[in-house]
């Protein structure tokens, strides 16, 4: 019961802070964390009522308010739309990398903005870092969205590194 009336709480916070951040466009106001960020946002783009439920059952929103205040900018937009990619095609991204090459991992350059003459580095770098988690033995126990952040991870890293 404790922890249903502390959700609670917590979604009203988030609805009533969404509305205010509708309302308050001025420069700094910065995404709602619960609504615009972490693994609800990530999941749940077009509906904000389960983003918040989601990031509220997740991990009481901490996830989602550490991503807000740490970087903003990872709350919206291509990062977020490429991680919800890379957890539903990660089997064939993971193929994909394996080859160098395949419409999955295009479709990821293309979406994070990677221009033809960088995708042979950023590529290049994926694979080498996927082969040194994938030797990992945690890697091997991992479950997919543990695989999915983890192919994020290196992915972002590659692309900010050209």
């Amino acid at each position: 019961m404790k922890f249903f009336a502390i959700a609670t709480l917590s979604i009203s916070m988030a609805l009533s802070a969404s509305v205010s951040a509708e309302i308050d466009k001025t420069p700094g106001s910065g995404p709602n964390p619960f609504s615009d960020c972490g693994i609800g946002a990530a999941l749940f783009t077009q509906h904000k009522a389960l983003a918040v439920t989601s990031n509220i059952i997740w991990d009481i929103g901490t996830t989602a308010v550490t991503s807000a205040t740490a970087s903003p900018e990872t709350c919206s937009g291509k990062k977020v739309d490429a991680a919800v990619f890379i957890l539903n095609s990660y089997d064939n991204l993971i193929e994909d990398t394996a080859r160098g090459k395949g419409e999955h991992l295009t479709a990821l350059m293309n979406m994070l903005d990677v221009t033809p003459s960088q995708q042979v580095a950023v590529i290049d770098n994926v694979r080498a870092q996927m082969a040194a988690n994938i030797a990992n033995d945690a890697y091997i126990s991992a479950d997919k969205r543990e695989k999915s952040e983890l192919y994020y991870t290196t992915i972002i890293s590659a692309v900010e590194s050209v």
